[in-house]
C-alpha cells in the first residue's frame, strides 16, 4: 500500500510548537483538522439531501409532475447520470487546483442551479413542467453537484493521520445517511405542503450555507507539510492504471446498486407493495439512514483498530446479499400466506431497513481503503473513479427497477439487489 506522508502525521503539539502557517499566512491549531471534517459532512450532507431527498419525495413527485414510473425513472436516474459524468472531471481537477477551489465553485453553482429550478421548474396553477425539463434539469444539478465527492475526500486525507483516517472518512460519509435521512423526513411532507418550489429551495439554501463554511475554514495543510503531501511518492502505478483502484472502485459501484434501489424506489415499493402512507415510508427511510450513519462511524474506529478493511467490506457484501435475499424471500411468499397483508405492512418494513442499513455501512472503509492504495497526490482521482462507478448505479438502478416491475414484480427487484451485493464479495480484495 502507498504510504501517505501528511502534515496530519505529527502530533498537535509539535503543530502548535511550529506554528506552522497556511497558505495565506494562516495559523492553524491542532482542532482544525476537525472543522475541515466538518466542513466535508456539511458539504456531503447538503449534496446528498438532493440525490436522496429528491427519490424519497417519488411518489408525491410523481403525482405532482403526471409522471409515469417509467418517466419516474428515468427523470431519478439523469441526476445520478449527471454526478456519475461529472465525477472524474471534478477529481482530476481538485488534484490540479486543490480541494478549497474545487469545492466553492462546486457547491455556489449547485446551490445557483437549484435556486433557479424553485422558480422555473415546478408545478404551478398554470401548468407542470414537461418531464424533458425536468429531468434535464436534474441531471445539470447532477453534473454541479459532482464537485463535492472527491475534493472533501481529498482535504479529510490531508489533514488526519493514517491511524484516524479511517474513522474520519467514516464520518465524512456519515453525511451521506444524514442528508438522505434528513431529506426523506422533510422533503416528501414539504413537497405536500408547499410543494417543489419550497423542496428546490431548501436544497439551494443548504448547498449555499456549506458553501459559506468551506469559504470561512477550509484551507490546504500547512506549506512545509503541504509540499511532502504533493511530493509523495506513490507505490505502484497511477490510479487509472492501477488494477487494485480498479478492482475496489468496481466493487464499490457495484454495492451501491442495492443501496440506490432503496433509496429510489423504496418509498414506491413502501407505498405500492406495503400499502404504507407517506409519515411511515418516511420514517421507514429514515431509519435506513440513521443505522447507516452509526454503523459507518463505528466500521471505522472497528476498522482503524483491527487493520480488517478488505474482510468487513467482504463481509458486508455477504451480509447485504442473504438481507436482500430474504427480503425476495418474504415478496414471493407473503401473497400465500395466511394473514399476509398483516404480515408484509409489519415484516417489509423492517427487512427493507435492515437490508438498506447493511448495505450501505461500508463506505467510509472503502473510500478510506481506496485513498490509501492511491496515494496522496491521486487521492481525488481515485475516490472520483469510485464515484463515477456509484452515480452509473443512480442513473442505471432507476431506469432499470420500472423494467424488472413489469417482468417480475418487486421480488425481481430484490432479488437482482442481491445478486449485484453478491458479485461484489468476490471482487473487493482479500486482506493482505
Amino acid at each position: 500500500m502507498s504510504a501517505i506522508v501528511d502534515c496530519a502525521d505529527q502530533q498537535p503539539t509539535q503543530i502548535l510548537k511550529d506554528r506552522a502557517a497556511g497558505p495565506a499566512g494562516r495559523v492553524f491549531g491542532p482542532g482544525h483538522r476537525w472543522k475541515v471534517l466538518g466542513i466535508g459532512v456539511a458539504a456531503n450532507a447538503s449534496f446528498s439531501a438532493t440525490f436522496s431527498g429528491i427519490p424519497a419525495t417519488a411518489v408525491v413527485l410523481r403525482q405532482g409532475y403526471h409522471l409515469s414510473n417509467a418517466q419516474l425513472g428515468v427523470a431519478l436516474g439523469l441526476l445520478g447520470l449527471g454526478v456519475a459524468l461529472s465525477e472524474l472531471p471534478w477529481g482530476l481537477l481538485t488534484d490540479r487546483w486543490g480541494d478549497r477551489r474545487v469545492l466553492l465553485i462546486g457547491l455556489g453553482a449547485t446551490a445557483a442551479w437549484l435556486f433557479a429550478m424553485a422558480m422555473l421548474v415546478v408545478p404551478t396553477g398554470t401548468g407542470i413542467p414537461d418531464v424533458t425539463l425536468l429531468s434535464a434539469s436534474l441531471l445539470v444539478a447532477g453534473l454541479l453537484g459532482g464537485s463535492v465527492n472527491g475534493s472533501s475526500g481529498r482535504a479529510i486525507m490531508a489533514w488526519f493521520r493514517e491511524s484516524e483516517r479511517g474513522f474520519a472518512m467514516s464520518i465524512r460519509q456519515t453525511a451521506v445517511p444524514l442528508g438522505g435521512g434528513l431529506g426523506a423526513l422533510v422533503l416528501p411532507p414539504l413537497a405536500l405542503a408547499f410543494g417543489f418550489a419550497a423542496v428546490f429551495g431548501l436544497l439551494a439554501a443548504a448547498s449555499a450555507l456549506s458553501a459559506l463554511f468551506a469559504w470561512r475554514w477550509l484551507h490546504e495543510p500547512p506549506a512545509q507539510d503541504q509540499g511532502n503531501v504533493a511530493s509523495t511518492a506513490v507505490a505502484g502505478p497511477a490510479p487509472l492504471r492501477n488494477i487494485e483502484v480498479w478492482r475496489i472502485a468496481t466493487a464499490i459501484g457495484l454495492l451501491c446498486f442495492p443501496q440506490v434501489a432503496v433509496l429510489t424506489f423504496a418509498s414506491v415499493f413502501l407505498h405500492d407493495f406495503a400499502g404504507l402512507g407517506t409519515a411511515a415510508i418516511s420514517a421507514s427511510l429514515a431509519a435506513v439512514q440513521t443505522g447507516a450513519m452509526v454503523m459507518r462511524v463505528w466500521s471505522g474506529r472497528f476498522t482503524d483498530r483491527h487493520g480488517n478493511r478488505r474482510r468487513f467490506l467482504r463481509s458486508c457484501s455477504a451480509l447485504s446479499a442473504l438481507a436482500f435475499a430474504i427480503l425476495w424471500v418474504l415478496v414471493l411468499a407473503s401473497p400465500a400466506m395466511p394473514g399476509g397483508q398483516s404480515f408484509l405492512i409489519a415484516a417489509l418494513p423492517l427487512v427493507l431497513i435492515v437490508a438498506g442499513i447493511w448495505v450501505s455501512a461500508w463506505h467510509g472503509v472503502a473510500y478510506t481503503e481506496l485513498a490509501t492504495l492511491a496515494g496522496a497526490g491521486h487521492v481525488g482521482t481515485a475516490l472520483s473513479l469510485a464515484n463515477t462507478f456509484v452515480f452509473i448505479g443512480f442513473f442505471l438502478v432507476p431506469v432499470a427497477i420500472p423494467g424488472l416491475l413489469h417482468l417480475w414484480s418487486w421480488s425481481g427487484v430484490w432479488l437482482s439487489a442481491a445478486i449485484c451485493a453478491l458479485i461484489a464479495w468476490p471482487i473487493f480484495l482479500r486482506q493482505a
